[in-house]
């Protein structure tokens, strides 16, 4: 996975978020606090939404500890000057595993 890889995830992701976001009128990290405590959607019409609004959340944010570990190494590497410049250009910049 390249750098650039992760980010348009993240904002595809968060595309995805903001749907739902607006359509049950919460943001992603509230929804998913009652979620994760196992609490059941108030409608049963609901079920889908919110299982699928779960994962991409739980995607979101293996994505975003992803890009910052990868910014971490990176950094070290070449420099965030560096980095960025290379993002910019649009190389391909692998994320260490």
């Amino acid at each position: 996975m390249t750098l650039d890889e992760i980010v348009q995830d993240i904002h595809a992701l968060e595309e995805d978020m903001g749907t739902y976001e607006r359509k049950y009128g919460v943001l992603s990290e509230t929804f998913y606090t009652a979620y994760a405590e196992g609490q059941e959607p108030p409608e049963t019409a609901w079920v889908a939404d919110w299982n699928d609004w779960a994962a991409v959340h739980e995607i979101w944010v293996d994505r975003r500890l992803r890009y910052q570990s990868a910014i971490e190494t990176l950094q070290k590497q070449s420099g965030l000057i560096e980095l960025i410049r290379r993002a910019a250009h649009r190389e391909s910049i692998p994320v260490p595993a």
